[in-house]
């Protein structure tokens, strides 16, 4: 649990330098966040996967 928790501060203090630099731009980081959590086995996975979902259903019924 520790390494997992480690990792993400690790992953989210590149994400932060990427974002600085100019490197990566917001979109495409918080696109990659949100599949990054909906892939991992997190206890926010699911509350984003509804949210995904529900944003998919708005969507497809425009």
């Amino acid at each position: 649990m520790a390494l997992s928790i480690s990792a993400a501060a690790l992953f989210g203090v590149i994400v932060v330098v990427l974002l600085k630099s100019g490197y990566v731009r917001v979109g495409s980081a918080l696109a990659c966040t949100l599949f990054g959590f909906t892939l991992a086995g997190t206890g926010l996975a699911p509350t984003i996967n509804s949210g995904l979902a529900s944003l998919a259903g708005l969507v497809s019924s425009l």
